[in-house]
């Protein structure tokens, strides 16, 4: 495991972010399929009490972000970028093990996302993180593209079902 730059530091997105993290969005996730995290969508997520926003920053710029929705019974990655010169440095996984952390201690039996089918490094990142395959998703994104549907697992199944509705 690569360890995060020691000069990025994950904290909660500020409604001053919205702008940034959707044009990050736009080019770095939506590229090729129209712009639809626009800076209100953001910032609703921001402003959201079952949602987090998470910045990943350098004392520089925004070196990347997430966004989760935290559901009854699992939690649903919306999105995660890293712009390109700070990828392979930690940022991702420092997010994501952010994110899992929280929807461990939420008591959320497993962690759902979408990401493009042709995506490869994208795919082989969530990979190592462990997530699995779920299920393709015909023309998931605006008709055009497809998505595979990955999920982690963070209890048993076995003990998720006995959990209290």
């Amino acid at each position: 495991m690569t360890e995060t730059d020691p000069n990025v530091e994950i904290m909660l997105a500020r409604p001053t972010d919205a702008l940034a993290l959707a044009e990050m969005s736009r080019d770095l996730v939506e590229s090729g399929l129209g712009w639809s995290w626009k800076p209100s969508r953001i910032l609703s997520m921001i402003q959201h009490p079952e949602a987090v926003v998470l910045i990943a920053r350098t004392r520089i710029e925004t070196a990347g972000f997430a966004i989760m929705e935290f559901h009854d019974e699992h939690a649903h990655l919306n999105l995660l970028a890293v712009k390109p010169r700070h990828r392979r440095a930690g940022v991702a996984r420092a997010l994501l093990a952010w994110l899992e952390k929280s929807a461990r201690v939420a008591g959320l039996s497993r962690i759902v996302l979408e990401v493009r089918d042709r995506n490869q490094e994208a795919r082989d990142f969530y990979d190592s993180m462990g997530f699995k395959p779920e299920e393709i998703l015909d023309g998931y994104y605006r008709g055009r593209e497809d998505a595979l549907r990955m999920v982690l697992e963070l209890m048993a199944p076995e003990v998720a079902a006995q959990r209290p509705k």
